[in-house]
């Protein structure tokens, strides 16, 4: 073979070979590039999922969120209108007992007002007169209206003579022998009466007991 053949062999033999591996790179660059597409694809689509998913969660909290605060706001001002309510109360309830110690005895007073009266006419009236049947017969009238007037104010007087000694009501100032069996633990002697007022005792008895 000639020179020029085999020049002519070899020059074909590589841009043969030249070809082969341009198609062969052509074909490693299309599997490259597909491969890149698919993960690309493989990729975006589970992002674009979570962002779409914490989107309507970060939605979701966030009306939850203003839920709270309005039920916080309304459960505040019912508080406060509460405590309003009750400050007010209080108040009222101050001034109107302080007005009611200070006027507690305003009805007794009136009530004892006319009795004051009748004692001022006795008084005049014995000025006049040396009658003492009729000075006595007129303290009697009055006494009988003031001791009727405190028992409408609820004044009760306890009845102490002869009954049985009783320390929740009475008072045993001494004892003495009992003039007969029946008084014996029994009140003899009726020293200072005792009241109640409403039920409850204001004064005990003073009282003896014969034994």
């Amino acid at each position: 073979m000639s020179l020029k053949s085999k020049i002519l062999k070899k020059i074909k033999s590589m841009s043969t070979n030249n070809e082969e591996a341009l198609k062969d790179e052509q074909t490693i660059n299309q599997g490259t590039t597909a491969e890149n597409t698919e993960a690309t694809t493989e990729n975006s689509t589970p992002e674009s999922n979570d962002s779409g998913k914490n989107d309507t969660e970060t939605s979701s909290n966030e009306q939850q969120i203003i839920e709270m605060e309005k039920k916080i706001a309304e459960e505040k001002d019912k508080y406060l209108r509460l405590y309003s309510e009750f400050d007010n109360y209080r108040k009222r309830s101050v001034r109107e007992k302080g007005e009611l110690i200070k006027t507690a005895g305003e009805d007794f007073f009136k009530a004892i007002l006319p009795v004051i009266d009748d004692f001022e006419r006795a008084l005049k009236a014995a000025d006049k007169t040396g009658d003492i049947n009729t000075i006595a017969e007129g303290v009697q009238l009055i006494y009988s209206k003031l001791k009727s007037t405190l028992k409408q104010k609820g004044l009760e007087e306890m009845e102490a003579s002869g009954k049985t000694f009783d320390a929740d009501v009475m008072e045993a100032i001494t004892s003495i022998p009992a003039p007969n069996d029946d008084l014996k633990g029994k009140v003899v002697d009726e020293i200072e009466k005792g009241y109640s007022l409403n039920g409850k005792v204001i004064r005990y008895a003073k009282v003896v007991i014969g034994n």
